[in-house]
Formats: structure tokens, C-alpha cells, sequence
């Protein structure tokens, strides 16, 4: 990706799509330095890496009435730890997210008279930030069982794992569930699928984020994957994946 204008970047937070109610998304990571400087230091400051941490905030127009609004999900979200998938651009199959698992820790609105409603809020990060892709896009509805585009992460090595995050942002129908899988394969036609996590089953918005142990998966290819049972169900959903 080369340089370019933030025009459309992209923020799932749990349950609900932000993007069209945010004119500003930060992401900090960082990793705290501590001091291990000793008379062999030859005068020299020695530091090593200590605990990390992430922060994802961001701000813009105020709107309410419904689930899928700031305000409705930021009450909901406050005080509680979900998943926050962020992009720099725009949220295809293979574009590039920022996922982590986030504690909502603030939410403010109000502002001066005359002022478009403002809000801001900030999720502290509760797991590492991953840097991955998107796997299932958000504006794509689904009715039936299905699979989606299998993108190439690579292979996941000992002592790293496999992240993945899911937010069901609308469902529609009569008893409706959708159960969302991540799978993985050494070939991007998955001739012998293996299902590396699986999220529980949602009847409703809502998000969750799932991690392997730590072992080894030598695929290289994964793809999202879901079976959706009721009557006349819908669901629009966005997926993202990433190793770290």
C-alpha cells in the first residue's frame, strides 16, 4: 500500500459498524522499556522490552436511537471487552486490519451550542494488536451457509497464534444463527479443510474475538466459513484474521 489520504477508514467495534459516525481513529501500540543498566552498561543506558499495551480511540458525529448507533453501543460496550477491528482504507476481502481485543474504557458526547453533536471514545487493549486482514467484508449480506474468500496469511510458527475476530452487525428473519469458523489450508481451493476456531453460535449483533494456543499450522491459507440455520435469516457480518 502506498501513500495515500485517509478518506475511508474503517471501525468495528463488537456489534457496530462506527465507520459512518467517525472522522477520527487512532491506534497506538507500544511496549514499556525498563531499565537493566548495570556497571557493564560502559555508561550506557540498557533497556529491555517489558509488558505491552494498545489503544484504539476515536471521535466524530453523535447519533442514537437504535443498536447500531454510537451512543446505543457505547453504553452497551462500556465497562466491557469485546473485539475492535480497525483499517486504514477500506474493509474488502484482504485489505489490511488492525485487530485487538479492547476493553471500552471511555465514552463522552456533548459540546459547545452550535456544534454537530460530537463524541469520542477509547478501547484499551485487553490483547496484543495483530496486524492482519479482513476475511469477510461487511457490506455483504448472508443467507445461507456458505464459505468466503480464503486470503494468505502464511503459516503460523511455535509460540505465535492465529487471531480472529467477528461482529455481527445486523440479523434479520425468524430465529435466526449464524456459527462463523475460521479454517485453514495448505492450498487456496482447501482440498482438506481444517477448522482452526469456531465462534459461538450469534442470534443477535454482538462480537467476539478467539486465538489458538500457540501451536503450529503449518497451512498457510485460511478463509472464514459459517452455517446459518432459521427462517428467512440475514446476517451482515465482517471477519478479521491476523497472526501474531
Amino acid at each position: 500500500m502506498s501513500k495515500f489520504v485517509l478518506l475511508n477508514a474503517r471501525l468495528f467495534a463488537v456489534g457496530a459498524d462506527l465507520t459512518g459516525a467517525s472522522n477520527k481513529i487512532e491506534l497506538t501500540a507500544e511496549v514499556e522499556d525498563k531499565d537493566t543498566t548495570n556497571y557493564y552498561s560502559n555508561g550506557y543506558k540498557e533497556v529491555i522490552g517489558g509488558l505491552g499495551s494498545a489503544e484504539v480511540t476515536a471521535e466524530g458525529q453523535w447519533e442514537a436511537a437504535d443498536a447500531t448507533k454510537v451512543d446505543n453501543a457505547s453504553w452497551t460496550q462500556l465497562g466491557g471487552v469485546g473485539p475492535w477491528t480497525t483499517c486504514p482504507d477500506n474493509a474488502a476481502v484482504g485489505d489490511l486490519a488492525y485487530i485487538t481485543q479492547c476493553l471500552r474504557s471511555s465514552y463522552a458526547l456533548g459540546g459547545a451550542v452550535g456544534d454537530v453533536a460530537p463524541w469520542s471514545g477509547k478501547g484499551a487493549s485487553a490483547w496484543p494488536l495483530v496486524r492482519g486482514q479482513i476475511a469477510h467484508p461487511a457490506g455483504t449480506a448472508r443467507t445461507s451457509t456458505g464459505v468466503g474468500t480464503a486470503v494468505q496469511l502464511g503459516a503460523v510458527t511455535a509460540g505465535k497464534r492465529l487471531y480472529a475476530a467477528l461482529h455481527v452487525l445486523s440479523v434479520a428473519g425468524t430465529t435466526p444463527s449464524i456459527t462463523a469458523r475460521i479454517e485453514s489450508d495448505n492450498a487456496v481451493g482447501f482440498p482438506s479443510a481444517t477448522t482452526q476456531l469456531t465462534f459461538t453460535a450469534a442470534t443477535a449483533a454482538g462480537g467476539e474475538a478467539l486465538r489458538t494456543t500457540g501451536g503450529a499450522i503449518t497451512d498457510d491459507w485460511f478463509r472464514v466459513a459459517w452455517t446459518i440455520t432459521g427462517t428467512a435469516p440475514s446476517f451482515m457480518f465482517a471477519t478479521s484474521i491476523g497472526i501474531r
